[in-house]
């Protein structure tokens, strides 16, 4: 009687021993046209150590784990974005991009005023105050379903410097420049502490960090394993985590990820408009940069944003 000796980490170190001629192999017929040799092929033996030990009935095999179903998609407010990505998912991390006039704040505004027209609550933390209530109201936000965290007040009273002599006065910018750096440290430090409070707490259908004015050297302080922790706390949850930005810092955290941007801001025949004009809105271009929900190509579309009195 021939046998076979098999160790496994889940067997503790103890060998199960095998009677090799129990297990039967089975030949496939070979491919004469390819001129393949035969393959052999051995029965699973699953079922077996798992009769040899009742723990290894517990392990599934990775071939049987259920898919993870796909989250909810819903309205992010612009149908130009909804006819892009499908909407914004719950239970994940989306990140919208862009610098200054690019449309952050109109996207950041028509997904609160959907989320609250839903029935949500929603909350926003500000890390530089730039939430403007009665913007947010115009957009059609309920302000009576929207919690406000600012972050950008300081919570120490600072004295103005006075009058330096001349030969102070580089010492005098270190220190404004050093009290600065300090205040946006602080800022950030109370974004990330009220994020992971608001996500532990549960019952928010959309949670915005807005981080749009933020420095991006201070933005891009924000270590990996924050982003990853706030992606594991917003998973199996109804809440939409939505990160706004200048430029991409959560990497391969984000489910979903749009760069905005003005197209004619990219022309180098347009000088914007003069102090004779009036802005009534703008024509901003999305573009999909990643999406974890769907392996389509990037691509990208347009979508106008007006002034309140444009209508």
């Amino acid at each position: 009687m021939s046998s076979a000796v098999v160790s496994t980490s889940a067997a503790l170190g103890r060998p199960f021993v095998f009677d090799a001629k129990a297990v039967p192999e089975v030949s496939l017929p070979s491919e004469t046209s390819e001129g393949r040799p035969p393959q052999r092929v051995r029965p699973d033996l699953s079922a077996d150590l798992a009769a040899a030990d009742p723990r290894l009935a517990r392990v599934t095999p990775a071939s049987r784990l259920d898919i993870r179903p796909a989250p909810e998609m819903v309205s992010s407010g612009i149908l130009a974005i909804d006819s892009l990505t499908g909407g914004l998912p719950r239970g994940c991390l989306t990140e919208i991009c862009g610098p200054a006039s690019s449309g952050r704040t109109s996207l950041l505004l028509a997904a609160l005023a959907a989320a609250t027209r839903r029935g949500e609550f929603c909350t926003v933390v500000d890390a530089s105050d730039a939430l403007d209530p009665d913007s947010a109201v115009a957009a059609g936000v309920e302000l009576d379903r929207l919690l406000w965290v600012r972050c950008g007040e300081s919570s120490q009273r600072e004295c103005s410097p006075r009058r330096h002599r001349a030969t102070e006065t580089n010492s005098l910018k270190n220190q404004i420049q050093s009290r600065s750096e300090n205040q946006t440290e602080h800022r950030l430090e109370q974004v990330l502490r009220a994020t992971d409070l608001l996500l532990e707490s549960g019952g928010f259908g959309l949670i915005v960090l807005d981080l749009g004015d933020l420095p991006q050297q201070a933005a891009r302080r924000i270590p990996l394993t924050t982003w990853f922790r706030f992606r594991r706390a917003v998973e199996n949850k109804p809440t939409i985590l939505l990160a706004i930005e200048q430029h991409p810092i959560a990497g391969s955290c984000s489910s979903l990820l749009l760069q905005l941007g003005d197209p004619s801001a990219a022309d180098p025949d347009n000088i914007g408009p003069t102090h004779a004009q009036l802005l009534t809105g703008l024509d901003i271009t999305a573009e999909l940069i990643r999406s974890r929900l769907d392996r389509k190509p990037a691509r990208s579309v347009m979508f106008e944003t007006k002034t309140a009195w444009a209508g």
